[in-house]
Parts: structure tokens; sequence; C-alpha cells
């Protein structure tokens, strides 16, 4: 599960104060500057643009696995894919692929009654206890275990361990839950003072309350915004609802070593599970719930929303169709869903795959990595976000990942990105929360107050994390396939990874999850840099188109795993 919104903020809120690091405002769309004009390190499009201009391209299609999309967004709706060989509401598999209707794409956490699996439980949390009853409440002696046996109790040991949650976590929450209380009360006296439901930060600063709470209201509720971080323009019912959902995600994983999760899965989804070959599940609402969508409707504007329209905003990527599959529920991800849904991307001709989503257990890896091979067989890059948890991915693993233990290899086709701010922003070239690794991490992108789109039909605001940083990349690999549709995935890889532009040594990186430790910008991954649009394509300019020939890929893992005694 990864981060969101005010999430991140509130994360990073006791390293923010330990630093004394005054945020200032970016312009909407900084994340397009270029440095060299307007002092923002961007990813320099509008160049890009001008580099393009009068040249041809093709739409390419980008899929989104993601937690859904506002598909009636007036700046999306234009952009989305549509199933050419799919008639929209008949009820019939038209183009013979076993998914009824999949007009937009699919939604596998939806069940055939048209209910969706919203929330969901950690994986280590899932592990663990469907494991409980064969490993825990006894010694265990491992030198008596077979191979398998072997691997699973590894795998529930290393859950249960991390099911161990420390003094300073849960003061952490303590602290979050008594600050979330705080906001609600000023919340409450300022909502019947300015006679609103709904109000801005920008907004209350204006606002001159006739009373005495009404002033103590407003300044405590705009003096614990600035705190965490919260963007003048992001609504009050937004920050609250995400404090709410931390909170309580908190306090359910706080409890769960001693409280099984619910199974949503198994009353909605209704499939066998650990039967890779039961893959005819789900439904066609790729929007899911409203509140679900924000996350994969904000990766989607990034990508491709509808560039000079006039209105909201311009996506990375000119020329494209956005294709969503739902498969990031409020909680970890399950790896069949991750790996059904690379496979459907490409069997129906995705050319890139956006992947803003991760954990720290993946007990069915075999099986994304196989999809991920399959992907790399047919010519599609994949980008994944590294994370949101401040974490040195070498040393921690974070999954999907491009090693494969059954092809002993790195797949060639996968992009690890890491999110990258600026000093005028933030006080730093890096975010705080991102994820690094001089292995693992291959570039970064912005991903510090990013505007996008947000479900509603017209509405947009800022998100930040790896999530956001993620589908910019995805954008500009995009355009490069459009522009260039000559280069292999491989090579496009390489074009943007050969191409990114390395901060001044002099600009101040602070090491993520440090209270104040100044490091190398190019220690944080293997290019040291963030990625540039126009020197891309103007690399990909001059790169030469190689034509490769495939061997038909072998597949030697099963579909079917070992069955635990319970499904979660």
């Amino acid at each position: 599960m990864m981060y969101r919104g005010i999430v991140l903020a509130i994360v990073a809120w006791s390293l923010f104060l330990l630093q004394g690091n005054a945020q200032s405002e970016a312009p909407r769309g900084w994340h397009l500057l270029d440095y060299a004009q307007d002092s923002f390190y961007g990813i320099s499009l509008n160049r890009a643009y001008s580099f393009l201009k009068n040249k041809p391209s093709k739409p390419v299609i980008v899929a989104v696995l993601d937690s859904g999309v506002d598909t009636t967004h007036e700046d999306l709706k234009n952009i989305l894919w549509h199933n050419p060989k799919e008639i929209p509401g008949n009820g019939i598999d038209d183009d013979g692929n076993g998914y009824i209707d999949d007009v937009y794409g699919w939604n596998f956490l939806g069940g055939k009654d048209g209910r969706d699996v919203s929330k969901v439980a950690d994986e280590k949390s899932r592990i663990y206890h469907r494991l409980k009853s064969k490993f825990g409440g006894r010694p265990v002696d491992t030198t008596e275990l077979s191979g398998i046996d072997k691997e699973q109790y590894d795998l529930w040991k290393k859950a249960s361990n991390e099911l161990n949650f420390s003094t300073d976590e849960q003061v952490e929450l303590l602290f979050i839950e008594v600050t979330a209380k705080a906001i609600k009360r000023h919340d409450k006296v300022l909502r019947k003072e300015m006679d609103c439901e709904e109000y801005t930060t920008e907004k209350l600063e204006k606002f001159e309350p006739q009373t005495k709470m009404g002033r103590e209201a407003k300044f405590g509720y705009l003096t614990c915004m600035k705190m965490i971080g919260v963007d003048s323009d992001e609504k009050n019912t937004n920050t609250i609802a995400d404090l709410d959902e931390y909170v309580d995600g908190k306090k359910a994983a706080f409890e769960s070593k001693d409280v099984a999760p619910v199974d949503y899965r198994a009353d909605i989804v209704q499939d066998d599970y650990y039967n890779l070959s039961d893959r005819f599940y789900g439904n066609n609402d790729v929007m899911g719930p409203l509140a679900a969508a924000k996350h994969g409707t904000h990766v989607c504007g990034l990508i491709g929303a509808q560039r000079n329209n006039g209105i909201g905003i311009d996506g990375v990527a000119d020329n494209v169709r956005i294709m969503m599959l739902r498969v990031v529920p409020d909680g970890d991800e399950y790896d069949k869903d991750v790996a059904l849904a690379i496979r459907y991307a490409v069997d129906n001709g995705a050319k890139v795959i956006n992947m803003s989503f991760g954990k720290y257990f993946s007990p069915e890896k075999k099986w994304v990595d196989s999809a991920i091979r399959y992907a790399e067989s047919k010519d599609v890059l994949l980008v994944h976000a590294s994370g949101n948890e401040n974490n040195n991915v070498d040393e921690k693993e974070n999954f999907p990942n491009p090693w494969s233990k059954q092809w002993h290899s790195k797949a060639g086709n996968f992009i690890n990105v890491g999110a990258s701010s600026d000093p005028k922003i933030s006080g730093s070239i890096t975010a705080e929360f991102s994820n690094y690794g001089k292995e693992n991490v291959d570039v970064f992108a912005p991903g510090v107050r990013i505007y996008s789109t947000f479900p509603g039909g017209d509405k947009y605001g800022n998100l930040k994390g790896t999530s956001m940083a993620a589908p910019i990349v995805t954008g500009l690999a995009a355009l490069i396939r459009s522009y260039y549709p000559g280069l292999t995935a491989v090579q496009v890889k390489k074009v943007i990874e050969e191409s990114v532009q390395k901060p001044d040594p002099s600009v101040y990186c602070i090491k993520p999850g440090s209270k104040n430790e100044n490091i190398s910008f190019q220690l944080l991954s293997n290019t040291g840099g963030i990625i540039n649009a126009y020197s891309a394509v103007a690399t990909a300019d001059t790169t030469k188109a190689i034509i490769v020939t495939r061997e038909p890929l072998k597949i030697t893992s099963n579909t079917t795993t070992v069955k635990p005694k319970a499904k979660l």
C-alpha cells in the first residue's frame, strides 16, 4: 500500500519540524517547467514539444493499473481507450476475450453482481493469518521442513516480525489522532462561522471571523495546515477524510496481529484466488467507488489529460489512449490481479503500463514476474513507483520489481521511479518520503505538489508521492513511443535514463527519511538524475531503431499455487 495525499505530509511531519524548512507555493504545473527558463526542476516539456513541432506521431495505448478513473472527466473522456471490438452495454463478450463489455478496460476488484472491493488488509497481515494455524503457537524445527514449507515459514516469520509495532509508532499515531480531533473541532466552528460546508485554506485566510471562538478556530486550523504542508487550495473535507483514513488504517494495522482481516474478496469477487487459470472474474466498472477513483484519476491526468483544450491541465503525452485496469484497493493489491492486468494490457495493445502502487510482501511473485516477462516479450514498457516510505530499496525489497528468481535475471523493460522536489518548494531536490536506491531506482521525477485531475467531472487538485512521479515518466515514455514508434521498449528506457538532468552538486539534497542529512543526489538512483523530456526526445531523434527477433516466451511456473487452509 502506498500512502497518498495528506497522508504523506503526516508521515513526514516530525521530519518537517526538525528540519524547519519553510515550504513555499509552486506554480501549478511546475513539474512541466524548464530549469534554465523557469528556475524549477521540472521536465522541460514545452522545449520538447518545440523540438517535435511538425513531426508526425502515432497514437499509443497506455494501460494504468490503479484504483479507478472518472470516465466522465472533462479533461480525460476524450483520451480514454475504447475497446474497438466491444459493443458497449450489450452484455455480450463481443471480442471473445472472456471479459464482457470491457469498453474502457477491466475491474479486477469487482464482483459479477456489480459490487466492488474497496478496503483490504495489507499483504503481511494476510500472510500472517493465512499461515498462523500451520506455524503459530508451537516451536518449528526448520531442518525438518520441505523446500516449500521452509519458504512459507520464512515468509510467515518475516510477516510476524513486521506486525510488531514500536512504541514510537504508537506515540506517533496518538499524536496524529489528537491533532486530527483538534482540526475537526476547529472545522466545526469555522463551517458555522463561514456558513459553508467546504472551504480551502486560501479562502479561510481571507475570511474575518466575527467571534473570538471563530478567530481562535481560524488560527488553530491554519497553523495545523501549514505545519503538515497542506496546499492552499486543498478542501477541508478532503483533508479531514484523508486524516480519518490514515488513523483508521493505522489502528487496524496495530490490531492486525490479534484480529484476522475480513476477506472481502472471497465474498465479492468469488474467484479461486490460488488458481491463476481462474482469470475471468471482476466486472467492467473501471471507476469503482468515486472516492477510490481519486488516485487513479490523478495519475491518468498526469499521463495524458487532453492538451491545449483550454481547460484544466495538460498531460505529458499528446497522442495517447488510456486503458484503466482497476487493481489497487485501499490496502495492498493482490498479486493475481496485477499479473492478469499486465497480461490484459499487453494483449489489448498497450505499449506502456503505469504501476503507481507497491508493497513489501509478494507471496505469488512468480505470477507477476511471468507477466512482466510476457510484457517484455511483446515489447511493452512498465513504469513503477518506487514507494513512499523513504526506504533504501537496495536493502528492503519492494514489489513488483524487475528481478525474477525463476529467470535469474532482471527484466529490461522495467523503470523504477523516485520522487523529486524543488528547493523552492521543500528546501531540497528530493521528496522527503521517496524511496531510493543506487541499484534499484532508475530515475527521479517530480512528485511533490503535483496538480492534476480529480474525480467529479471537472475537479482538480494536488497530490504528492512516487505515485505522481511514475506517471510523469510514463507520459514521457508514451511521448517517445508516439513520435518514434520504431524504438523498442528497452531503447525507450535507455533514452530516458541517458537523458536525465543531473542537478548541480551544490543543490541541497536531503537524504529521504533523515533529519537533515545532506547527500549527493547522484547516490539515490543508478542514473543520478531527473527525467528531462527535451533531452529525451532529442536523444530519441538520433537513436537508430533496431529490429528485434523475439523467441516465444517459455513459461515454466505453474498457474496453480499451493493453497493454504484459509483464503485471505
